[in-house]
């Protein structure tokens, strides 16, 4: 909403614009009258809507057309005033100020115009007959008020009404020629109709109706009134109403309803509690709140957030297969202006044997987009309306900001849950089937994936200790003259190399000597291909020789030609070692200490498994 509102009073000489602008100031029609008032400032707190108005009077005599330009580009509203005694004036409204106005104003951002009849104490009889058709011509004329500045007749009004057109404009919302809502409101409206309707069942109940009068106008609907509103769209319409409940077809009809009868500020509040500018769409302060994230800093998601989207998925999965098929997926993301999901998201997460996105592959997909780019997850939450049904003041409060790495290492202790392994290693060492493995595809599986749908993300989750970590591998592009800074910002790194391929363990020792051997980051060598024959390696040293010179784990064998569900067992300690970086490799080696994390990640997948279906069953 706008944090000021400037009118601009125009029309023919002694029509008593200065008059009405005094009359308001001093409560009493002035004695004597100058050319043209100053402009004047009403301060917030005596105006109805809150914030300041500006008042500016305009005198022919005084002021040269330029300065009248000026003026007309500046006015946020204007009032072309006409004498009700005076047909010369009214006659001047349509063939002279109207066209000049528009001629001076963008078309696609006219100003609301205002009509006033002045002077109405000195005639018995009402201009409206004269006006009207005037109104019906112009769609930027909001309203007319006739008044009077000699005994202060809707004075006060005007100007209300004048704030009003600026504050709650009618034009975004509502075609008066086809007498409906316009398009982008529809479009606005509908988007709050499904945040609202918290089951997803396609109607308001009593419970969510007064969820959303709570949400915009802070007081509960009692049980008569929700009755009555009910009663209105019923004797209106045939499915505006449905199981007791209001459907958006009720909903848009009551919003049409509000503005015909010249409530459109209702509709305003509506819109701008959901987050709406007075172009209906969404504010970048309502999208992108303020975060401040210090250096060597990470962004999870926090307790709420999750629970939050855990109702979300609830909402969406009907046929309660812990999945969301691709019509699931869709239907979440009708309350988003684009598809911010992709195919390649399908191979990023975890899916069912039909390709689906499982419960944990949605909560996985979601702490990706909220590591990666926080911006984006808060963008995505504020489309879902998490700061209003989690009556939070932003989408903010749904992140935490991990404290700097560098106190980790110090107390030895971590209190993030995502962590990041950056996977490294030339051209065809397996890299993209290491990844996939870990969502649960064998090289079958892995072989069916188109190449654009193919991605270099894989998160999942892992438990260490009985605690649930997600573990976010990212495959880098094998550029070894060059990795940015985010290609080595990690918390563990991979370097895979094909057993079965002479010159693939090169690329490895280049890249760990030149980036990684004076680092702190853990670093693990994985024997890709290991169902293959294994070849001696083109370089001076041999896999086991180079571990054991900079004392790194043995090359840990892998493959994903198995029929098998793979084993993750290498995933719990690539967690483990982003977890625990300061241990000494003696300990990490240690085979009971990996024991304990393995078994540990098979109970607790296990358990989280089944409480979540038990959840379900409740609901």
């Amino acid at each position: 909403m706008r944090k000021d509102v400037r009118i601009l009073l125009v029309g023919e000489p002694k029509v008593g614009k200065t008059s009405l602008i005094m009359s308001l100031v001093s409560e009493e029609f002035p004695d004597e009258v100058p050319l043209r008032a100053e402009e004047i400032t009403i301060p917030a707190d005596v105006t109805p809507e809150r914030v300041p108005t500006h008042i500016v009077d305009y005198s022919e005599a005084e002021q040269s057309d330029e300065q009248l330009y000026q003026e007309i580009s500046k006015a946020n509203v204007i009032c072309i005033v006409y004498s009700v005694n005076n047909k010369k004036s009214i006659e001047k409204v349509t063939s002279h100020w109207i066209p000049l106005i528009n001629d001076r104003t963008d078309k696609d951002s006219r100003v609301p115009l205002i009509l006033v009849g002045n002077k109405s104490d000195l005639v018995e009889h009402s201009s409206m007959e004269t006006i009207l058709p005037i109104m019906n011509q112009y769609q930027d004329i909001e309203t007319c008020v006739e008044c009077s500045a000699k005994n202060l007749k809707n004075i006060s009004e005007l100007f209300y009404y004048a704030q009003k057109a600026v504050l709650h404009p009618t034009g975004p919302l509502y075609c008066p020629e086809e007498k409906e809502l316009k398009p982008s409101c529809i479009k606005a409206l509908t988007r709050i109709f499904k945040v609202s309707d918290l089951d997803n069942d396609g109607i308001l109940n009593d419970n969510e109706l007064n969820f959303f009068q709570r949400t915009c106008f802070n007081t509960p609907l009692a049980p008569q009134a929700l009755e009555d509103v009910k009663n209105v769209v019923r004797r209106n319409m045939t499915d505006g109403v449905k199981d007791n409940g209001l459907t958006l077809k009720g909903f848009l009809f009551l919003h049409t309803l509000f503005i015909q009868r010249g409530r459109h500020e209702t509709t305003w509040t509506v819109l701008r509690r959901f987050g709406y500018d007075d172009d209906l769409e969404l504010t970048q302060e309502y999208l992108f709140p303020m975060i401040k994230i210090p250096p060597d800093c990470t962004t999870e998601l926090n307790h709420n957030a999750y629970l939050f989207l855990q109702s979300v998925f609830d909402k969406h999965d009907k046929d309660r297969d812990c999945a969301l098929s691709p019509e699931e997926v869709r239907d979440l993301f009708k309350v988003f202006p684009y598809m911010p999901w992709g195919p390649d998201v399908n191979n990023t997460v975890c899916t069912n044997e039909q390709g689906w996105i499982t419960y944990q592959g949605y909560l996985s997909q979601w702490t990706l987009t909220t590591y990666l780019d926080v911006q984006r997850s808060l963008e995505y939450l504020g489309y879902l309306g998490y700061s209003i049904i989690y009556e939070q003041e932003s989408q903010a409060a749904a992140i935490t900001v991990t404290r700097n790495k560098r106190i980790d290492l110090q107390k030895k202790q971590t209190q993030r849950s995502v962590f990041r392994c950056n996977v490294l290693g030339a051209r065809g060492s397996g890299k993209s089937g290491f990844l996939q493995t870990f969502l649960g595809k064998n090289l079958q599986q892995q072989r069916r994936i188109r190449e654009d749908h193919k991605s270099f993300y894989a998160i999942s989750t892992t438990y260490v200790y009985g605690q649930e970590k997600y573990l976010l591998l990212h495959e880098v592009m094998p550029d070894f003259d060059f990795l940015s800074e985010a290609d080595l910002a990690c918390d563990v790194v991979c370097l895979v190399y094909d057993i079965n391929n002479p010159r693939s363990f090169e690329y490895c020792a280049k890249v760990y000597k030149q980036y990684f051997i004076d680092s702190k980051t853990p670093c693990v060598v994985i024997a890709a291909k290991s169902d293959l024959h294994e070849v001696r390696q083109h370089y001076s040293l041999s896999p086991h020789e180079f571990c054991r010179k900079h004392k790194l784990h043995p090359p840990q064998p892998f493959t994903c030609n198995m029929t098998d569900a793979p084993n993750k067992d290498i995933y719990t300690r690539l967690t483990t070692m982003a977890m625990y970086p300061h241990m000494a490799q003696a300990d990490l080696k240690n085979s009971t200490f990996w024991l304990r994390a393995s078994v540990g990640a098979t109970v607790f997948a296990v358990l989280g498994f089944a409480m979540y279906r038990a959840l379900l069953k409740q609901r």
